[in-house]
């Protein structure tokens, strides 16, 4: 049996590890849910985000500042790729396979200019900790938290309150008809897709903060995030947190109790549990 030390810690490091699967989640549920395409290459970005945030670090660069870089960088990825998208009608499903396939190139990118190699990024972040009690809480788990947290409360607050936001719900449920009306479908379309993109270098930076990075891990990530889009609902900003921290401290208690093996049973058994439930969601 556990103490209830290693308990607390694990369910910490959990809530931790939830925030960061939230934040992957974030672009994915909004290009998804509401532009209908289901983005792959949203986890490369992510992970071409972490290397480009470990490039600008190495420089002398503050990791939170690179972001001025590399966030506007992605914007404009994400409205090219969508821009490409739309021009050349690809469907729902299509567009798996087509960002598949961009996952693949960036993949090999980043293995071709950062090698195979596991990087780690260096900052003064990563050696900041405090205790808690029993607990240890580490600054760049803290930074993924609090990051997470305001991003989904902001862009759901967005969408919710705002004209903006009401515009985007609106193209989102129905496009032709948000159109009549004189909402520019195509323009916020394009932002959107952009804001996605940003929301992965975020995401990159986190991950770069407090894991080490290869190329070959995009794949590992793709499971889990998509358990945490899908049970957190199409479109919901803060769904994927919610589900990423019931999932990240369901894991690690997993792990506390049993094995780490087992973990990755929790996140598709959640995902099963929530289609047979209520399947009309999805």
């Amino acid at each position: 049996m556990p103490s209830a030390t290693l308990l607390g810690q694990s369910a910490l490091s959990g809530v931790f590890a939830g925030a960061l699967y939230g934040l992957f989640g974030l672009g994915l549920t909004l290009s998804w849910g509401m532009l209908r395409q289901i983005n792959l290459a949203h986890f490369a970005l992510v992970f071409l985000g972490a290397y480009l945030s470990y490039q600008l670090a190495a420089a002398g660069l503050d990791p939170l500042l690179t972001l001025a870089i590399t966030a506007p960088a992605f914007f404009v990825v994400g409205v090219l790729l969508h821009a490409l998208l739309t021009r050349f009608k690809v469907s729902p499903l299509n567009t798996l396979l087509v960002t598949f396939g961009f996952t693949v190139m960036i993949e090999a990118l980043t293995h071709w200019i950062w090698s195979a190699d596991f990087r780690r990024m260096e900052s003064h972040y990563a050696g900041v900790k405090w205790k808690v009690g029993e607990l240890y809480v580490n600054l760049p788990e803290l930074l993924t938290l609090g990051i997470a947290c305001a991003l989904a409360a902001g862009m759901w607050a967005l969408l919710r309150y705002t004209d903006l936001g009401k515009a985007l719900r609106a193209i989102a449920e129905d496009a032709p008809m948000a159109a009549a009306f004189g909402i520019n479908e195509r323009a916020l379309s394009l932002m959107l897709s952009g804001l996605c993109a940003a929301f992965a270098a975020v995401a990159g930076v986190c991950l770069a903060l407090s894991h080490t990075l290869a190329p070959s891990q995009i794949y590992a990530w793709i499971g889990v995030v998509f358990a945490v889009v899908m049970i957190g609902g199409l479109g919901n900003p803060l769904g994927p947190l919610i589900a990423g921290l019931v999932i990240g401290v369901s894991e690690a208690l997993t792990m506390a109790f049993t094995a780490p093996a087992w973990a990755p049973l929790v996140s598709f058994s959640l995902l099963v549990a929530a289609l047979l439930v209520r399947p009309e969601k999805f």
